[in-house]
């Protein structure tokens, strides 16, 4: 299996609610040129055919600066970009299933609430996991609020990359320092920015910090 953990780093999830003088995709450069290691197309009202022709595009980006590219919940679009990656919800197929649909090659992300649910995406062929809400969002209304000590909990419990996602800005990244995250997933801290750039470049040091002070800790013990 690739090792992912280091593109985890800072993970950009889109949302087209902040599209308006730039594109898509001109946010996504923008994200990337600041220190954006990794990004999510997420699409939930587009139809497949619209989600493809903007996945292609975006896949291309990506590829042109070595950055992994993961669709959301969408395995027909992921598989037709050939996509790096697809990220799953609890509420969507099973990781199991989704490695029968995309073969051995393509990474798999899940979203997990709990120690229970991660062992069992782990188990079922989870490549890296996403943990939240660390914070409350307005990306995501529905979305319940879990704890720094869950989050601790998950990135103990299992051998693959944990990202925390959910809220997460220049003001409270700090406090998921110690818990074992591979990086943070960012939304709107990042697309709903002035700057995209300057905001991307700014959260990548803050979360560089947050994961190399668990590094330290370890070298420590």
């Amino acid at each position: 299996m690739k090792s992912i953990k280091s593109d985890l780093r800072l993970y950009a999830v889109t949302d087209q609610r902040w599209t308006g003088k730039q594109s898509l995709v001109d946010q996504v450069e923008d994200a990337i040129k600041g220190g954006v290691t990794c990004v999510q197309l997420r699409e939930k009202s587009m139809d497949d055919q619209a989600f493809l022709a903007e996945a292609l595009i975006i896949k291309d980006l990506c590829q042109r600066y070595d950055i992994p590219l993961f669709i959301n919940d969408n395995v027909d679009v992921a598989i037709a970009c050939q996509a790096d990656g697809i990220h799953v919800g609890q509420e969507d197929m099973a990781s199991d299933l989704v490695r029968k649909r995309v073969g051995p090659d393509m990474l798999i992300g899940v979203s997990v609430h709990s120690v229970a649910e991660a062992l069992i995406a782990v188990e079922n062929g989870a490549d890296c996991l996403g943990y939240g809400a660390m914070f409350a969002t307005a990306t995501k209304d529905d979305a319940d609020v879990l704890t720094i000590e869950g989050l601790r909990q998950v990135c103990a419990a299992v051998d693959i990359p944990v990202v925390a996602i959910g809220g997460i800005d220049h003001e409270n990244i700090g406090q998921l320092a110690g818990t074992g995250i591979a990086g943070v997933a960012i939304i709107s801290a990042i697309f709903g920015a002035s700057d995209i750039e300057k905001a991307s470049r700014d959260l990548k040091i803050l979360a560089e910090h947050v994961v190399d002070s668990d590094l330290n800790n370890e070298g420590g013990q």
